[in-house]
């Protein structure tokens, strides 16, 4: 049976686990759920993750939620290249350190940015609140802009590459809802580079938002 890809259209975390099961060239069956449905929140769905967030996976009857852990267990569970997690001891603790500072450092403030502008009616935002959290934002693509080590984030395309960019995506969402938040001016061009080269992977169409234009 095919793997179950559980997804919602928009959410960085789900992103990443497309993007690494194109890479691996893994067959996945796509279950693409609805927020504003209130797909999360069914019954059938809560049974395979009780926190009632995207992603998950169904492979071989495991139930997997966590996109850091999905992306370490489909390396472990398919080993041959290519991996998400590539390279010696010392390569693959650099990609799970970045995977791990990026959710940390930058998904924090990005998920403050997401409430305080796209789940906040016009009206209702709060210049400063929305000003602290894009600085907080742009200070660390500050330091991202000197941490990558070529033409990737870790000398390999890896899981750090995958969780980075739908971050830094979604925030250049979040600039189109409103343009003087001003996150893509403060993209380095190291970092602005790498963006395109992901955006050239032949399979990153496939995993572009529907509803994004």
């Amino acid at each position: 049976m095919a793997l179950c890809f559980y997804y919602g259209a928009g959410s960085p975390y789900a992103w990443r686990v497309w993007l690494a099961l194109e890479h691996k060239h893994l067959r996945y069956e796509l279950k693409a759920l609805s927020f504003d449905a209130g797909d999360l929140k069914k019954p059938e769905y809560t049974a395979i993750n009780p926190r009632q967030k995207v992603p998950a996976i169904v492979d071989d009857g495991l139930a997997l939620y966590e996109s850091a852990a999905i992306l370490e267990y489909l390396d472990e569970r398919h080993d041959e290249t290519p991996l998400l997690f590539p390279g010696d001891i010392r390569q693959r603790a650099l990609i799970r350190r970045m995977v791990r500072e990026a959710d940390q450092y930058l998904a924090n403030p990005l998920e403050e940015l997401v409430a305080n502008v796209l789940y906040t009616p016009k009206a209702e935002w709060q210049q400063e609140t929305i000003a602290r959290s894009r600085d907080a934002f742009t200070r660390e693509l500050g330091l991202w802009e000197t941490m990558i080590a070529g033409d990737t984030l870790a000398g390999e395309l890896s899981a750090a590459d995958f969780t980075l960019y739908p971050l830094i995506a979604l925030a250049l969402r979040i600039e189109k809802r409103k343009p003087d938040v001003e996150i893509g001016a403060r993209i380095g061009p190291r970092l602005a580079a790498w963006m395109k080269r992901v955006e050239a992977l032949p399979y990153f169409a496939r995993t572009w938002p529907a509803h994004w234009t």
